[in-house]
Formats: C-alpha cells, sequence, structure tokens
C-alpha cells in the first residue's frame, strides 16, 4: 500500500468515475486533500444532495428535483412535439441552441445488443403511453449517430409510425467549421443525403 488507507480509499473511488484512471484519480484525491476545508466539505455536500434530491421527472424522465420538471411544467412549451433523447445530458445539450420549444423524452440509453441492452431496459413503453396519453403530433428522434443511437431510432421510427404520429430525425452531417478532407465516409454519407436546396 503507497498510502495511507483513507488516501488510497478516495483514490480507489474517482477512479470509478469516467474516464479518471488511475494517474488522473491520485491527482484529484491530492487536489482535492489540499483544497481549504470549507471548499472540500462544499463539494462533499453537493455531490450528498444531489444524490439525495435529484430524481426522475414522472412525465418525461429527466432529472429534476421538483415533479414534473421545469419544461414539463411550462406553459409555453409546444406539448404537441416530444423530442425523444437517449440521456438527461443531451436535454441540456438541445436547451442550449435555443432552438427547440417543444418537450423532451428521456430514454436513459440506447439499444445495445453487445451491452444486453434492450427496449425493454429502456423508457419505450413510458414513452407509448405518453403518446396514447398526450397526442402529440411529432415526434423528433434525437438519439445519437452512432450503431446504438441509430438502432434505436430505427427500432422507433418502426415501432410509433402505425401509432399515426409523425416521426422525424435530427438531421446528421458535417459539423461547422468542419473541412471536408478530415471528415469520415459516414458522416459525408448523411450530409449528401440531408442536402437541402438553398
Amino acid at each position: 500500500m503507497l498510502y495511507p488507507t483513507p488516501i488510497q480509499e478516495l483514490v480507489n473511488e474517482l477512479a470509478k468515475l469516467p474516464g479518471v484512471g488511475p494517474k488522473t484519480a491520485q491527482r484529484l484525491a491530492f487536489f482535492l486533500l489540499n483544497m481549504p476545508q470549507g471548499e472540500a466539505e462544499l463539494l462533499a455536500s453537493a455531490i450528498v444532495t444531489a444524490r439525495t434530491r435529484i430524481r426522475y421527472c414522472s412525465v418525461c424522465f429527466n432529472f429534476t428535483d421538483q415533479d414534473p420538471c421545469a419544461i414539463c411544467r411550462h406553459s409555453g412549451r409546444d406539448a404537441r412535439t416530444i423530442m425523444v433523447v437517449e440521456q438527461p445530458k443531451d436535454v441540456v445539450a438541445m436547451e442550449k441552441t435555443r432552438e427547440y420549444k417543444g418537450r423532451y423524452h428521456v430514454l436513459h440509453g440506447a439499444i445495445s445488443p453487445m451491452e444486453g441492452i434492450g427496449p425493454e431496459d429502456l423508457r419505450v413503453k413510458e414513452l407509448l403511453l405518453r403518446i396514447e396519453r398526450e397526442a402529440p403530433t411529432e415526434l423528433v428522434l434525437a438519439t445519437s449517430s452512432n450503431l446504438e443511437g441509430e438502432a434505436t431510432a430505427l427500432y422507433l421510427g418502426r415501432l410509433l409510425k402505425p401509432m399515426g404520429v409523425k416521426v422525424t430525425r435530427i438531421a446528421r452531417g458535417l459539423p461547422m467549421g468542419g473541412d471536408l478532407d478530415y471528415t469520415d465516409e459516414v458522416t459525408l454519407s448523411k450530409a449528401l443525403e440531408g442536402r437541402q436546396e438553398i
């Protein structure tokens, strides 16, 4: 054992965070140990408070501290349009654009047979019940453009089309400022498919 037990336990817990390897965990642990006591207590308190107060919205399954969440409660949002996303962080990304004015539904994952994740492991059943209850006119599928996101969008599209609701998919293609010679073939192919008249 290289460190006293409390330090080693802190390093071990920090190493469980995504993208944090052993070296980064050690650096973070020593940074935290050198923080003023008050700041360390604020950090610990914020973690505990978030874990105890945050729950899923009973309507859209986004993270919230009030049920339903602020977006579902907002009377100015377009209740006829529901954007289906994989994770709560995707809601944040969409809200930053300030372009989308509808509501959301968070699946909490994507279909991934390799990881044993099927539709029954996602909030698909809740989405179907919500469609029956709210009768939206459009569902926007905003899943990732990776293999799992595409499989999820394809599955949802086939499942939802017979329900008589318009199902759309967000556009995919070149990022702003992107150079063609640095762009992969799949992205270029999707950009070509989604071309628009100017």
